[in-house]
């Protein structure tokens, strides 16, 4: 199949990239940049000019696909309500394009909408109404385009994909532990983050892609939930620094923008997934990358 595929130069993207080609596909891959273009054509990946706030070079590139892999999303935290929003119009756009056939579009979600402090699986719904949080925009434009007849199906990610190249949250509380000279976790550090190798979170995608179900909803989880003061406390040992905790009224003043995240309490199962498509993890875990991997290079 021919997969259309936004984010392709990214993180989880480009793993994905890999993955498929090395299953045989042909993979189209949005490209923002000079940069992108030039990555993308080295890996053998035909190139689509555009990005996901240019809607219509969405469209074109779902019309010329067999399905679609939708892996892009803005980190910029500073605007994290506003590209939650943009997530939502491209979800949109590509569905519009889908419309009316059979060909699959796969978005991609994260743990951080579920409730807190409970288990849940695939068919844990997110929380809604006043305390919904802002990318639950994804699912809801999922929701809106499955109404609308499309395909569709939601991969859901855990607070840490992880692997070489990681600059998310992990990148983040390392920064900070240098920075502040202590590996810092909130309160108890009993609230649990989910976790997946990216490798693993690849081939998960291609096989929603060729066997996933329409309206299914996975997950790219190998570990339930690892508490956060054992994530700090590997990051302490490493830096060689002290380990301790934050309370409420510390927080925002040691994590700033990046409270909200470092009081997730996710864990997540995804026995249904594995269930469903096979799908078995086999790269190491987080802990174990934190102590073997790349992650204290610079």
């Amino acid at each position: 199949m021919r997969i259309f595929v936004t984010g392709a130069t990214g993180f989880v993207g480009s793993a994905v990239v890999q993955e498929l080609l090395g299953a045989g596909h042909k993979v189209l891959g949005l490209a923002r940049s000079e940069e992108g273009t030039a990555s993308l054509a080295a890996a053998g990946v035909e190139v689509h000019r555009g990005s996901v706030e240019d809607l219509e070079s969405l469209r074109s590139g779902a019309r010329a696909s067999d399905a679609v892999i939708h892996t892009a999303f803005n980190h910029d935290f500073s605007k994290f309500k506003d590209n939650c929003e943009l997530d939502r119009r491209a979800i949109e756009a590509l569905g519009a394009a889908l419309a009316g056939s059979d060909r699959r579009l796969i978005v991609t979600s994260a743990m951080g909408i579920l409730p807190k402090g409970i288990l849940s699986t695939e068919e844990t719904a997110p929380v809604s109404g006043a305390q919904a949080h802002p990318r639950a925009a994804t699912e809801e434009a999922a929701a809106l385009v499955a109404s609308r007849g499309v395909n569709v199906s939601v991969v859901r990610l855990p607070p840490s994909v992880h692997g070489d190249g990681d600059h998310a949250f992990v990148p983040h509380l390392i920064a900070l532990a240098r920075q502040k000279g202590v590996s810092a976790y909130l309160g108890e550090g009993t609230n649990r983050w989910p976790a997946v190798h990216r490798l693993d979170t690849a081939q998960l995608y291609r096989l929603v892609l060729e066997k996933g179900a329409a309206g299914g909803r996975y997950h790219a989880v190998a570990e339930e939930g690892i508490p956060l003061r054992e994530i700090a406390s590997a990051i302490g040992r490493r830096l060689n620094v002290p380990v301790g905790s934050k309370s409420q009224a510390e927080a925002a003043l040691h994590f700033t923008w990046f409270e909200r995240f470092v009081a997730l309490d996710v864990p997540a199962s995804s026995t249904r997934t594995r269930e469903q498509l096979g799908w078995s993890p086999r790269q190491r875990g987080l802990l174990s990358d934190l102590e073997q991997g790349r992650y204290f290079d610079t």
